[in-house]
């Protein structure tokens, strides 16, 4: 029987990258897979349905967290946002280390659930280089953007709470630093 996998949940301020950081953890390190969350938010360009996002309505939502089937969900930027458990659960019992990347609130509600879960915060050089990254996009308005920075500095509160804390000056590095704690 395959060793159980290991659950890692990296959380951090929108902007900060954690998709590209990810990329290349999963091109680096074999045995990963990245969990796909189901969200209420209509897709951004190129998003395909069950790759990046399941994109549920928020009637399937509800339902979905009436029935358990979710390992942590939350509301963000009003959109609804969650892990479907049995994906998770069926992957770790194969052996394979699954990847979150969910919100400050959803990585609370997984490591009580998981205690055995590693979380990593990933968190910005700077709020100014955040706000860079933002804007950088070019798919958010300024009144998003606002929202999104004065969310950021709550979750820099929070980043203590986790088990490690990555800066991502640059996405090999902060790959780098993460698949050693993945290792270690």
């Amino acid at each position: 029987m395959a060793e159980r996998g290991r659950l890692l949940v990296i959380s951090g301020p929108s902007g900060t990258g954690k998709s590209t950081v990810i990329g290349v953890l999963m091109a680096r390190k074999e045995g990963l897979e990245f969990s796909v969350s189901a969200t209420t938010r209509a897709p951004r360009p190129g998003e395909k349905d069950g790759v990046d996002y399941y994109f549920v309505s928020r009637d399937r939502f509800n339902e979905m967290i009436e029935n358990n089937e979710l390992l942590e969900h939350a509301e963000f930027v009003g959109n609804c946002y969650g892990t479907p458990r049995s994906q998770v659960e069926a992957r770790l019992e194969k052996g394979i280390t699954v990847i979150l990347d969910i919100e400050v609130q959803g990585a609370a509600q997984v490591k009580k659930a998981m205690p055995e879960a590693i979380t990593v915060f990933l968190a910005p050089p700077s709020l100014e280089e955040l706000e860079r990254r933002l804007r950088g996009r070019g798919t958010d308005s300024d009144e998003t953007i606002r929202r999104r920075l004065e969310t950021a500095r709550k979750e820099l509160l929070l980043a203590p709470e986790y088990d490690h804390m990555v800066i991502n000056n640059e996405p090999e590095q902060a790959a780098e630093e993460i698949r050693a704690i993945l290792e270690s």
